[in-house]
Formats: structure tokens, sequence, C-alpha cells
């Protein structure tokens, strides 16, 4: 049972979640994996909690 774990940051619509989960789901079905058998979580990060060269995203 494969399980995806996403992290993005805020502000992604339910339905442009749905959609990826929905495209991740059928890329393992393809592979022989049960749809059922596919989870996907998703993470939501602020800006002011993600960081990439030493910067906060809030800041750049």
């Amino acid at each position: 049972m494969p399980i995806v774990k996403i992290e993005m940051w805020n502000g992604r619509t339910s339905d442009q979640k749905a959609q990826l989960a929905k495209e991740i789901t059928d890329s393992f079905e393809r592979l022989g994996t049960a749809r059922d058998a596919t989870i996907v979580v998703f993470n939501d990060v602020s800006k002011d909690n993600w960081a990439q060269g030493g910067t906060l995203a809030s800041e750049s």
C-alpha cells in the first residue's frame, strides 16, 4: 500500500487537491496497485514555516 505525502504551501483549493490525488492514484493503478490501496496525504505549510536557501518563503 503506497502512502504518498505531499508538503506544499497553503493556497491550493480542494478541487486542485482532488485532481492531484486522482492523478497520483491513477499512476499507481497503472503500475498494478489497487485504487483503494493508494493513500495521499496533503500537508499544507505556511510560507512562514518554509525556508529555502536560508530565507523564509514569506520574505521572498
